[in-house]
């Protein structure tokens, strides 16, 4: 991810708090700071820092240098959304047995998603459409039988 000027303001804040309190020399200080300036990514700031306490050990009156850059973490896949999907996947060669699953599942797994921020909401939609997909073709199917068999008789 591209590096912001607010980015590099904060990699030279721990610098300068680790220059202060002397974990850098002068000329590793003013190296840093350099590529500090000059770093295109946010992974680059992070390597200059990354050897050096998040800001100024805590002294009464002094306030604290923000946390340096952490990679976001990302959110949980819901395991209903993974099961709505698998079961969506398996309608067809169980001939339809899992789309009713795979419907509640998909239902489930986006209400839950919805209020927790978890991932997985193609994963649940996937199985809610092979579901209804698998539904409705049972559906036709037994409608054109009855069609069939009321023409017959």
């Amino acid at each position: 991810m591209l590096a912001s000027h607010a980015d590099r303001e904060r990699a030279v804040d721990v610098l300068r708090a680790g220059y202060g309190e002397g974990r850098l020399e002068k000329g590793e200080f003013d190296t840093r700071v350099g590529r500090a300036y000059a770093a295109r990514t946010v992974g680059e700031l992070a390597s200059l820092v990354a050897d050096l306490p998040a800001g100024p050990v805590p002294q009464p009156g002094v306030v604290a240098v923000p946390r340096p850059f952490l990679p976001a973490r990302r959110p949980r896949t819901n395991g209903k959304a993974v099961a709505a999907a698998v079961c969506g996947l398996l309608c067809l060669p169980t001939i339809g047995l899992t789309a009713l699953p795979a419907v509640v599942f998909g239902h489930t797994a986006r209400s839950e998603i919805r209020h927790s921020g978890e991932g997985g909401d193609g994963l649940a939609i996937t199985g809610l459409v092979l579901g209804w997909l698998s539904t409705a073709g049972w559906a036709l199917f037994v409608t054109l039988l009855i069609f069939v068999g009321v023409a017959i008789s």
